[in-house]
């Protein structure tokens, strides 16, 4: 039952990417409208959706008992690292794709994929539940991920020219539009009917339009490129097998040896986010440190495309943790 009725949240969510594909094939939008949209959605749309979901479905008490299942996701992730590096020890991953490779296995598309698949999976009641794994993502990939992409760049010399850290990009829109929210229920600031009005119509548009955003990516890439060479396959198997398996491992010993458990609903989706596709702006870190932007390219579109497949088998294998 749950994996019909997940397989038919998929193709809800395929059907939205084909409109973004095929718009983009028949010549309706131009080169910066996936630009355009994608700020639209991140800046705009993102913060506003966030806002009004944690005033909606969090309170004080709710927000006290959610803090502390931050630590699963948080784990996962560097437990996720240390697998990754030693995989890249072991396979002797040239320069270059390294660095892709171990954000590849570790760090998600909880933006463009995973959000829309939460809202169609679970509903928007599970939005808190999915911030915990946002906050977590946004801060491996902003803090670390992308040192490990910079200080990969084939064309540096060892130990100069080391990433810096970007305090904007550790604190993006969604992130801030969530803190602002959190001030807003904590010193319980009541917020006017037209402004939560207002911010959940432009929210509204954030699942749609990060679809068809993706729709427009698959179809720049090129789907003709695609290809499963070793180093792109194994990422794969990092991304939609390691991943979940690691956080499904932490889960279960929270709940048998430490008495920690967690409601089904927050259990599934720190679960299912953390088999989502590859991040969006891989190929952009790659291009910026001279990485290897095919591979990156080819594994956000492959992913993209069989996360289709893994999710149903997934949410058949969550229901009994």
């Amino acid at each position: 039952m749950v994996f019909f009725q997940s397989i038919q949240s998929v193709i809800s969510i395929i059907l939205m990417i084909a409109l973004g594909y095929i718009l983009k094939k028949q010549g309706w939008f131009d080169e910066n409208f996936g630009k355009n949209i994608s700020g639209l959605i991140t800046k705009i749309a993102l913060p506003a959706s966030i806002f009004v979901s944690v005033l909606k479905y969090l309170t004080k008490d709710s927000l006290i008992s959610l803090s502390g299942s931050l630590l699963f996701p948080v784990l996962g992730v560097a437990i996720g690292y240390l697998i990754a590096y030693v995989l890249v020890k072991v396979m002797h991953i040239r320069p270059g794709r390294r660095g892709i490779f171990m954000n590849a296995v570790v760090n998600a598309n909880t933006i463009f994929i995973g959000l829309p698949l939460n809202i169609a999976l679970f509903g928007e009641k599970a939005l808190p539940y999915f911030l915990v794994y946002y906050v977590t993502n946004t801060v491996s990939t902003w803090a670390f991920g992308v040192f490990l992409i910079s200080n990969d760049d084939p064309t540096k010399i060892k130990g100069k020219n080391r990433a810096k850290l970007n305090w904007k990009k550790l604190l993006p829109p969604p992130l801030l539009g969530f803190i602002v929210a959190l001030i807003f229920l904590i010193f319980s600031i009541p917020v006017p009917s037209f402004i939560n009005a207002t911010l959940s119509y432009i929210g509204g548009i954030v699942t749609p339009l990060s679809l068809i955003y993706i729709g427009i990516v698959l179809y720049d890439a090129g789907l003709k490129s695609i290809r499963f060479d070793r180093d792109t396959v194994v990422a794969l198997i990092g991304r939609f097998v390691l991943s979940p398996i690691i956080l499904i491992g932490l889960i279960s010993l929270g709940s048998s040896m430490f008495g920690i458990h967690l409601v089904s609903l927050l259990k599934q989706t720190l679960i299912v986010q953390s088999a989502t596709p590859m991040l969006a702006v891989l190929p952009i870190l790659a291009a910026d440190a001279h990485g290897d932007v095919k591979y990156a390219t080819n594994l956000v579109t492959t992913s993209t495309i069989l996360f289709v497949v893994v999710v149903p088998i997934l949410m058949s294998i969550v229901q009994y943790i």
